[in-house]
């Protein structure tokens, strides 16, 4: 695969990570209303409710944190991806300036574009993981508090 194509493709995969944070960032505003309305109208697990609102939110954090990352690195290959026959001049100078702004602790750094790609990859199931974890949670939120609300 030329080194063109792999760049764009990985920066085209990262950019679908956008859409998973606006997904995960209703589930943390429905989790805030949420907790809200406990508070207003009260249940008889109050802690339940609590609870299951604190970790969505934790979880929708988490996801925010992995989706800034994620933006970063999409942003990056595409522009190296327009810019990969000068790929190695390109490369030691964005090590070097994220080294500069300390968001890297070496400055050399020998990774391929290749390993590179897989690592944002990484980053990328790490936030769909996070999201996952959220809409499951959200989704047990749905299907249980009730439960509770009319057990009580």
């Amino acid at each position: 695969m030329s080194g063109e194509i792999h760049l764009a493709l990985v920066a085209s995969l990262l950019k679908r990570g956008r859409q998973v944070e606006r997904l995960a960032d209703g589930i943390s505003l429905l989790a805030v209303f949420f907790g809200l309305a406990v508070l207003l109208i009260g249940t008889p697990a109050p802690w339940l409710s609590s609870v299951l609102c604190s970790v969505l939110l934790l979880a929708g954090l988490l996801q925010k944190f992995f989706a800034i990352r994620v933006a970063l690195d999409a942003d990056l290959f595409a522009h190296l991806a327009t810019r990969s026959d000068q790929l190695a001049q390109h490369t030691q100078a964005l090590d070097q300036s994220l080294c500069a702004l300390g968001l890297k602790a070496n400055p050399v750094d020998n990774r391929d574009w290749q390993s590179r790609g897989l690592a944002a990859m990484g980053l990328l199931r790490k936030q769909l993981l996070c999201f996952a974890v959220q809409a499951l949670l959200a989704l047990a939120g749905i299907l249980l508090l009730p439960l509770f609300h009319s057990a009580g």
